[in-house]
């Protein structure tokens, strides 16, 4: 199965892109992983639910047939590391030919978004800064490979 990440913005700080760069270069020996960056919309202040609308649009138009979508969201479900291998384990037998993790812009995900994903899926009861929480999904989906292969990982 096929990892696709959906993320809004562009990262220009060097030590964000480098660790973006350094994790999605650990998972390739796994399975194949892309980064997809997407265009964040620049609104007034209240006008935020249109900017989510239209990023929303974004998101559905790039998703394909059969992608398993997974709303990365605040309210999402918690899992430790090993219930994270768990379920991307349980996910590789059913057979989805991709699975799409989709991080919001500043504003969050369109409701349209959420209805869609198939799972959501919480990083942390914590907010994040959406360059973190790129890094941060990356290096538990490496984590989460090595812990599915009995490989060592620092616990």
């Amino acid at each position: 199965m096929r990892w696709t990440i959906l993320a809004f913005g562009k990262l220009k700080e060097p030590y964000w892109q480098q660790g973006l760069a350094e994790y999605l270069k650990r998972l390739q020996p796994y399975r194949p992983v892309e980064l997809h960056e997407l265009q964040d919309e620049k609104v007034d202040a209240g006008r935020e639910a249109l900017a989510m609308e239209r990023e929303g649009d974004r998101v559905l138009a790039a998703l394909k047939p059969g992608a398993f979508l997974v709303a990365l969201w605040e309210r999402g479900e918690q899992l430790d590391s090993p219930g994270l291998a768990a379920k991307l384990a349980k996910l590789d037998h059913e057979g989805y030919p991709e699975l799409v993790f989709v991080l919001g812009g500043a504003n969050g995900l369109d409701k349209r978004v959420l209805e869609r994903a198939d799972w959501k899926l919480g990083l942390s009861r914590l907010t994040l800064p959406h360059q973190l929480a790129r890094v941060f999904l990356l290096e538990q989906l490496y984590r989460a490979e090595r812990i599915r292969r009995g490989e060592p990982y620092h616990k």
